[in-house]
C-alpha cells in the first residue's frame, strides 16, 4: 500500500506511535510518506521505504501567521498526484484531519481514503474548546474510518460529540525490540552514586501532566528512604517545577535531563514510574516504562486502566492523592521480593499483550477494509 501519515514531529505519544507505526508497515514492504512541519524526533536517519516530506506554509503580509493546515492540504495533494498515495493516516482531527479531507475535495477522489486517529488531546483539550467543538466533529464524521488508542477514549469521544459511527479501538504499542538492546547501557551510578533508589518521570511538563504532584510524592519518599528523582522532558512547566524543587530543598537529588528521543536506556535505571496525570488517554510512556520492567504509580484516570494492572503491575490512585501514591512506591521499594514480581508482571504485560506485531497488523487489516469498502 502507498501511505501517507499525517503527524506531529515533537515529543509526545502521537508522534512516536505515528513513527514507530510508519517503521513496522515500511518493514512489511509497504511505501510510507511522512507529512509534517519538520522530521518526527523517531525518523531523523535514513530508512528504506519511507519518505519525509516537510510542510511549507508561505507567509504573507496579510496572513497574521503562516497557514499550516492549507500548507499541509497542498502537499497532500501533491502526494496524490506524484505518489499515488491510496491512503491518508492523520494522527489527530485538528489539523490533520480536516486538512486531509480539503486534500480530498481538491483532487476529487473517492478512492482516496482517510483514517483518523484520536489520541486524546484532540477530545479532551482542543476539542473541549467550543471554538473548535464543530471542526472535530466534522473531521471525525467525515474521515472513511476512525480509531481511538483506548476504549476509555472511543466513549469520550462518543459522548463528548454524539457520534454515531464506528470508532475501532487500537491499542498503542511497545516494539520489545528496542528495549533489548538498551538493558545494560544506563549505569545506575550516575544517577545514585550511593545506591539510591531511582524514581522517574517523563513527559512534555504541561500542567496536565501534574509534574508538580511527581515531585511531591518523590520529597515524601524520600524522607522515608534514600532515593533521586530523574525528570525528563521540558514544557511550559518547567521553570515552575524547578523552583517547587528548590523550595523543597531537593536540588541534590533531582536531575532534570530534559528532552531525550529514547527512553529506554533510561528507564533501565529505573526503579519506579510515576505517571499522576490529570488526564492519560493511554499513558505511552507508562507502557515504554513497564516493557522495561519498571512498576508504575500512577492516576487512576482515563484509558491507564487499560495499561496499569492495579496491584499486579503498579498501582493507581485518585487524581492528586499524594499521600497514597508516596504510601505506594514506599510500600513497593521497600519490598524486594514484591518489587521483583511487579517488574516482571510488568514487563510481560507490555510484551504480550501491547507488543508491534500484535498492533500493526491490526493497523493493516483497517486500512484494507477501509481502502475496500
Amino acid at each position: 500500500m502507498k501511505i501517507g501519515i499525517v503527524c506531529y514531529p515533537t515529543h509526545g505519544g502521537s508522534g512516536a506511535v505515528a513513527s514507530e507505526l510508519a517503521i513496522g508497515l515500511a518493514e512489511k514492504g509497504h511505501e510510507i510518506h511522512i507529512v509534517s512541519y519538520a522530521p518526527p524526533f523517531r525518523l531523523r536517519s535514513f530508512r528504506a521505504n519511507i519518505f519525509i516530506h516537510e510542510v511549507e506554509a508561505a507567509a504573507y503580509p496579510l496572513f497574521k501567521e503562516p497557514p499550516y493546515a492549507l500548507g499541509l492540504a497542498a502537499t497532500l495533494v501533491e502526494l496524490v498526484e506524484t505518489h499515488g498515495l491510496e491512503l491518508v493516516h492523520a494522527h489527530y482531527a485538528i489539523p490533520h484531519a480536516v486538512s486531509s479531507y480539503l486534500a480530498k475535495q481538491i483532487v476529487n477522489s473517492e478512492r482516496l481514503k482517510i483514517i483518523t486517529t484520536l489520541h486524546g488531546t484532540d477530545i479532551t483539550l482542543v476539542g473541549a474548546d467550543p471554538s473548535y467543538r464543530r471542526v472535530v466533529k466534522f473531521a471525525i464524521e467525515k474521515s472513511d474510518g476512525v480509531t481511538a488508542v483506548s476504549h476509555y477514549l472511543k466513549q469520550r469521544t462518543v459522548e463528548e460529540f454524539d457520534i454515531h459511527r464506528e470508532i475501532r479501538v487500537i491499542y498503542n504499542f511497545i516494539d520489545p525490540a528496542r528495549s533489548e538492546p538498551n538493558q545494560n547501557i544506563c549505569r545506575r551510578e550516575t544517577f545514585a552514586p550511593k545506591g539510591e533508589k531511582i524514581l522517574m518521570h517523563a513527559s512534555n511538563f504541561r500542567p496536565v501532566k501534574r509534574v508538580g504532584d511527581v515531585v511531591r510524592v518523590f520529597a515524601r519518599v524520600r524522607d522515608l528512604m534514600p532515593s533521586k528523582l530523574v525528570l525528563i522532558g521540558d514544557g511550559p512547566e518547567r521553570m515552575f517545577i524547578k523552583q517547587l524543587v528548590k523550595d523543597l530543598r531537593l536540588h541534590d537529588d533531582v536531575i532534570f535531563l530534559g528532552e531525550q528521543d529514547h527512553l529506554e536506556p533510561l528507564f533501565f535505571c529505573a526503579d519506579l514510574f510515576l505517571l499522576p496525570s490529570e488526564q492519560e488517554s493511554f499513558g505511552l510512556t507508562a507502557l515504554e516504562a513497564m516493557a522495561c520492567g519498571v512498576p508504575v504509580i500512577a492516576s487512576d484516570i482515563g484509558g491507564l486502566p487499560e495499561v496499569i494492572t492495579h496491584g499486579e503491575t503498579g498501582y493507581l490512585c485518585p487524581v492528586g492523592e499524594i499521600s497514597p501514591m508516596a504510601e505506594k512506591a514506599a510500600a513497593l521499594l521497600r519490598d524486594p521480593a514484591l518489587h521483583d514480581r511487579f517488574k516482571s508482571q510488568a514487563r510481560d504485560r507490555a510484551l504480550k499483550v501491547f507488543p508491534a506485531n500484535t498492533i500493526i497488523p491490526q493497523y493493516e487489516a483497517f486500512y484494507r477494509e477501509i481502502l475496500n469498502s
